[in-house]
């Protein structure tokens, strides 16, 4: 009883500290509150951002160990890389439909981007891409981009004169989208040096990557690598002559991973990581228990303005759209299971529930439980109702969610897909058999067939659904884009011995701040606190208007 009770005493300890830490950001950071035509002091920003490093969530790592998130130890992706014959079978087989609609030379499709030599208008040839003369289009798609993104370009117009990334070398691993192509191209403009590469084999705009490469940004992606092209892209990211990083922007972890195994001591030279996935941020909770993460990083996932809207909102429009492309399917009275009621499994719930389908839920968390069955939807075990299924979704973030036994028993023409950033949710590997059969029948669609005539429909082999079949809302993209920036942007600034080597969430004050970059889109007004009010509410006129722990 005792130990508990002295827990409990340091985690409201501590909760003080974080809430009087807010106050005092409040303080200096009222310089940068929401007025539309108020220039921004990048100085300012960095003395201003002090975040807390995130303890709690190393206990939440520790008790779901069990998922096995973890880092993979020397297996198949560090072996030597296949031969070049061997590597264009793989490509084919894994994207034999996921072509570029752009490419004009069908040679183009027929040989991997490694096996070519492409130079762009500058002379240079350090990227690899599908086609580098899609460039026009590329620029057309990210111009249209900028129009929904108003708040990131005005950091960018705002800070680009101060230079306050002037010397950082950024190594990235996100979807290479029209959307990521604004966030790097602020970067560059805030005085950055960047290199980029895919987190997702099927997520990058190959129009948009040979634009990014038109304009000197080294960019290692195309739609449809194998597994092996995806470690070649990022190893080339980082190991290159005369270059070294020492800062990273992830999403998912592997780049993470990767220069941790490979490239320990150039790891050790990284002034900073912004991490924007739950998988990551696992990765790196783990890294900061066993004592091994020898960096300060970011944990973008966890602030408000990642969390509530790239995965509630963003979700909720996304997975309609990746479904509706892919299989036509129509959802009024579909009997859908969504695995996992977190922010990505309510945004699906919510937009699925809306047009008429019949919504369960699978979870483990009595919470989220609690909270699925007050929406009006069932808390059931997939075993109980597998095969009166249409559509199964996967929103966890664990592996092995839905296993070959219960595809087994789904009925014909089911629909599985998954929604969680790893592609380790759905078992596809057991489905790779004698057997079965795969059949592409589009671009991201395969009916896996069993031996009696039954098939079910696997959407982009278990990967993300959304980016790798479909589109996201841009302006969704903003928020968490804004976030990234300003997360790298603290990091790299910050005077040595603000941060230790640990993960750190946003300050409220920053979560905040970035909400009202976005206001005046739909021309918000915020009401202000009177003076009497802000003393009677215990609050800095600016904000923080909410505590840290407090719950969105």
């Amino acid at each position: 009883m005792s130990d508990t009770a002295g827990e409990a005493k340091l985690e409201v300890k501590q909760a003080s500290k974080e809430v009087k830490e807010s106050e005092n950001v409040a303080e200096k950071y009222s310089a940068m509150t929401v007025s539309k035509n108020s220039d921004m002091n990048m100085g300012e920003l960095s003395s201003a951002f002090s975040a807390v490093p995130t303890h709690k969530p190393v206990k939440k790592v520790a008790f779901c160990s069990h998922q096995q998130i973890q880092f993979v130890e020397d297996k198949q992706e560090f072996s030597r890389f296949p031969t070049k014959a061997g590597r264009r079978s793989l490509s084919r087989s894994i994207s034999q439909s996921s072509t570029d609609s752009y490419s004009s030379d069908s040679s183009d499709d027929e040989t991997s981007p490694r096996d070519r030599t492409q130079v762009n208008s500058k002379g240079s040839s350090d990227f690899c891409v599908k086609n580098i003369k899609q460039t026009e289009f590329g620029r057309r798609e990210i111009e249209i981009a900028e129009q929904d993104m108003s708040a990131l370009i005005s950091l960018r117009k705002r800070a680009q004169s101060e230079k306050p990334l002037a010397g950082a070398k950024i190594v990235g691993c996100t979807h290479i989208t029209a959307q990521t192509a604004v966030l790097i191209e602020t970067l560059v403009a805030l005085g950055a040096q960047c290199r980029w590469t895919a987190c997702n084999i099927y997520s990058t705009q190959n129009e948009v990557a040979a634009a990014l490469s038109e304009t000197g940004v080294a960019v290692f992606a195309w739609k449809g690598e194998s597994e092996d092209d995806f470690w070649w892209c990022i190893d080339r990211c980082v190991n290159t002559e005369g270059w070294q990083p020492n800062m990273i922007l992830d999403d998912g972890g592997d780049l993470t991973h990767w220069m941790y195994k490979k490239y320990p001591n150039v790891f050790k030279k990284i002034r900073g990581i912004v991490e924007e996935s739950v998988t990551g941020v696992h990765r790196l909770y783990q890294l900061s228990k066993a004592g091994k993460l020898c960096v300060p990083a970011m944990n973008v996932n966890d602030s408000v303005t990642k969390q509530k809207f790239d995965n509630l909102y963003c979700c909720r429009e996304s997975i309609l759209d990746g479904l509706k492309r892919t299989t036509d399917v129509m959802f009024g009275g579909k009997q859908v299971v969504v695995c996992g009621y977190g922010e990505v499994g309510k945004g699906c719930c919510a937009a699925l529930k809306a047009l008429g389908s019949i919504v369960y839920i699978t979870e483990i968390d009595p919470i989220c439980a609690l909270q699925a069955c007050m929406d009006g939807f069932r808390v059931v075990k997939l075993n109980e109702i597998i095969r009166h299924i249409d559509v199964i979704i996967t929103c966890t973030g664990n592996k092995n969610v839905v296993t070959r036994d219960q595809l087994d028993r789904m009925k014909n023409g089911s629909i599985v897909c998954n929604m969680g950033h790893s592609n380790t949710e759905i078992d596809v590997a057991s489905l790779r058999t004698p057997e079965l059969t795969w059949e592409r029948v589009r671009s991201q669609v395969d009916h896996i067939i069993w031996p009696d005539g039954k098939r079910v429909i696997l959407l982009a082999e278990g990967r993300l659904l959304n980016l790798s079949c479909s589109t996201v809302p841009t302006f969704v993209l903003s928020i968490t884009a804004t976030t990234q920036a300003l997360a790298l942007i603290e990091l790299y600034n910050a005077p040595e011995g603000r941060y230790k080597q640990d993960v750190y969430l946003l300050p409220k004050k920053m979560d905040e701040y970035v909400a009202s970059l976005h206001l005046a889109t739909f021309d918000a007004h915020l009401t202000e606190l009177s003076d009497e009010q802000a003393k009677y509410l215990g609050l800095h006129k600016n904000g923080p208007f909410k505590p840290n722990y407090y719950r969105y």
